[in-house]
C-alpha cells in the first residue's frame, strides 16, 4: 500500500512540473512582449520595466522558469492587471466559493445518481428501471444554461420560492447562503448526476451476477444485505473513478452555472480575465486548476486502493 501511495504520488508531482512549464511557456509564447502581457496592454513604460525586473524577463528561459517556481513556492503568482491585486489572494477569495458549488453539486450527483443506478439495477426492466434511464438521457441531453434559465423560469419567477442569482457568504447568513445555491447546485449535479446513475447501473448489474452474489443468496442472506454490503461495495469503485474523471467537466459546467446565477466563482473570474485579457489571472488560474485536478485523482487512487484490495496486491506485484 506505501509504495503504490508512494509511486502515485510521485506520479502526481511530474504531472505538476510539467504543467507548470507548460504554464510558464504558454505566457512567454504569447505574440509581442511577455512583460506588457503580464502588465496590462495599458501599463505605463515604468510599470513594464518594474514587471520585466520582477520576472527577470532579460534572464535566459531556464533562469526565468527557476525564477518562476521560486516564486510560486513563495506563494507569488503575480499581480492582476485589473485591480492590481496579488492574484493568490484573488483566487483565495473567489476559489472557496466554488468548491461549494462544487460540494453541493457533488452530494446532490452522488445521491441522485448512485441512488438511482442502484434502484435501477436491482428493478432491471420495470419501470423504475426506465424512469431512471429516462432521468439519465434527460441529464445527459440538456445542457446547463438552458436548465439553468428553465430553472429560474419555474422557481423564481413563476413559484417565487428560490431567488434567481446573487451569492451570500455562508459566514453571513448560512441560511441565505443555502437558498441561494440550491438552484446553481442541483443544475450542477443534473447531468454529473446522470453519469453517475448510468455508471452505477452498469457496474451494479455487473455485480448482481457475480458468482460472490449468488453465494450470498444460497447463504440465505437479505436481499438488502447482499445489495448494500456486496454488489454496491464492489461498484463503487467504478462510482470513485467517474468522481475523479468528471472534475474537469464539473469545473467547466461551473463555469456556465455561476455566470448564469452570477455567482462570483472561480468559474466566472475565469470568463472574466479571459475577456479583459488579464493574463497573470489567468496563468494562476490554470495553474491552480491544474494542481487540484491532480490532487482529486490521487485522493481517487487512495480510495480506489482502500475500495479494491486488489489494486494493491497488483502494485505490490509490479513493486
Amino acid at each position: 500500500m506505501g509504495w503504490y501511495l508512494l509511486r502515485r504520488a510521485g506520479a502526481a508531482v511530474l504531472v505538476i512540473f510539467v504543467a507548470s512549464i507548460l504554464v510558464f511557456l504558454g505566457v512567454r509564447a504569447l505574440p509581442g512582449d511577455p512583460a506588457v502581457a503580464l502588465a496590462g496592454e495599458e501599463a505605463s513604460p515604468q510599470l513594464i520595466e518594474a514587471v520585466r525586473v520582477q520576472y527577470g524577463l532579460n534572464n535566459p528561459l531556464p533562469v526565468q522558469y527557476f525564477d518562476y517556481v521560486s516564486q510560486l513556492f513563495r506563494g507569488n503568482l503575480g499581480v492582476s492587471t485589473q485591480d492590481k491585486l496579488p492574484v493568490t489572494q484573488i483566487i483565495g477569495e473567489r476559489l472557496p466559493i466554488t468548491l461549494e458549488l462544487a460540494a453541493l453539486a457533488i452530494l446532490v450527483a452522488v445521491l441522485v445518481g448512485v441512488g438511482a443506478g442502484t434502484i435501477a439495477a436491482v428493478r432491471r426492466g420495470k419501470p423504475a428501471d426506465y424512469v431512471a434511464n429516462a432521468f439519465g438521457l434527460i441529464g445527459l441531453s440538456v445542457p446547463h444554461f438552458w436548465l439553468g434559465l428553465l430553472a429560474i423560469l419555474v422557481f423564481a419567477v413563476g413559484w417565487g420560492i428560490l431567488p434567481a442569482s446573487g451569492f451570500v457568504a455562508f459566514t453571513t447568513d448560512p441560511l441565505d447562503n443555502l437558498r441561494r445555491m440550491i438552484l446553481p447546485a442541483l443544475v450542477l449535479g443534473t447531468g454529473f448526476a446522470a453519469v453517475l446513475m448510468r455508471q452505477t447501473r452498469s457496474a451494479m448489474l455487473t455485480s448482481l451476477s457475480a458468482d460472490y452474489v449468488r453465494t450470498a443468496r444460497a447463504k440465505g442472506m437479505a436481499e438488502s444485505r447482499v445489495v448494500g454490503l456486496h454488489a454496491l461495495r464492489n461498484s463503487l469503485t467504478t462510482v470513485v473513478t467517474v468522481l475523479g474523471l468528471q472534475l474537469g467537466a464539473l469545473i467547466s459546467g461551473a463555469v456556465v452555472t455561476e455566470q448564469i446565477f452570477v455567482i462570483p466563482g472561480f468559474g466566472k473570474l475565469t470568463v472574466d480575465a479571459v475577456l479583459a485579457r488579464n493574463y497573470p489571472v489567468i496563468q494562476g488560474v490554470v495553474l491552480v486548476t491544474v494542481v487540484g485536478y491532480v490532487v482529486v485523482n490521487f485522493l481517487v487512487d487512495v480510495a480506489y486502493a482502500a475500495l479494491n484490495p486488489r489494486t494493491r496486491l497488483v502494485a505490490s506485484a509490479n513493486g
